[in-house]
């Protein structure tokens, strides 16, 4: 039973990241070293927020669950304090790169670019929120025999879910407003980043926490999807599979004698 529900919950949490980087990343060279170099940062994130945690602790002299929510709120903004840092990289990269072609164009797009980084900040922060969870649910024990939930394993799992696609949408968004230089975008992906993790603490009351996040979840990728030029014109398109026709050239010869009257 406890293999069943570690690899029942391990699809559940990176099943769509898993299928996103088979289906658009792992075939191209350039991708996956974004999508190493977005991973880079947000560890980068993780250990300035445990050295922050550790300092702030070893000043005030506590550790208690008071103090959750600040280091929850600081490690946020240190994410967000990292994508930043990681789009100034990799907008130099992208630099660099068109330089270096020939026809003067990046083989890869700011778009794309901020899509992996977005892909790969969601990854690693849903490795870190849940691989002990996932060990725990191995075994042995049984979940809930001491009157608490016996839904925390795919609980958890679904929360890590949205949290991958959350950072992915966050990234597209976060990305554009930064090219754009649109404080309003920034401001509600810090804020919505803000929000979710917030959500997190009304556990194990998981109707309150679950059902929002998966709210804004949609919400963030409908809005991700209009900033990536989406349309639901395209969408239809797509789902049609309908192939338009190929356009005809008609050639007409120059020494062509004109008809006479």
């Amino acid at each position: 039973m406890g293999a069943a529900v570690f690899w029942g919950c391990s699809a559940i949490a990176f099943g769509p990241a898993a299928a996103l980087v088979l289906l658009t990343v792992a075939a191209e060279p350039l991708r996956v070293i974004v999508l190493v170099a977005g991973a880079f940062f947000w560890l980068l994130s993780l250990l300035a927020a445990s050295l922050l945690w550790f300092v702030w602790a070893q000043l005030s002299g506590r550790e208690d669950a008071a103090l959750l929510p600040l280091g929850a709120a600081a490690a946020v903004l240190l994410q967000e304090l990292c994508r930043f840092a990681c789009f100034k990289v990799l907008k130099k990269a992208d630099e660099g790169l068109a330089t270096l072609s020939e026809d003067g164009q990046s083989p890869i797009s700011v778009r794309q670019m901020a899509y992996v980084s977005g892909l790969s900040f969601g990854i690693i922060s849903g490795v870190f929120s849940i691989s002990n969870i996932l060990a725990d649910s191995a075994g042995p024990g049984t979940v809930g025999i001491h009157g608490d939930s016996p839904y925390y394993f795919i609980t958890s799992a679904f929360l890590t879910m949205a949290l991958v696609l959350l950072h992915t949408f966050w990234g597209i968004i976060f990305f554009d407003a930064c090219e754009r230089r649109r404080a309003g975008g920034l401001g509600l992906v810090v804020g919505s980043h803000l929000l979710t993790s917030g959500l997190t603490f009304l556990n194990p009351w998981y109707e309150a926490s679950l059902g929002p996040i998966f709210i804004l979840t949609l919400c963030t990728g409908l809005w991700a999807f209009g900033t990536a030029g989406g349309s639901f014109h395209n969408v239809l398109k797509c789902l049609s599979c309908k192939q338009e026709p190929e356009g005809q050239v008609m050639l007409y010869s120059a020494l062509q004698v004109p008809p006479e009257e």
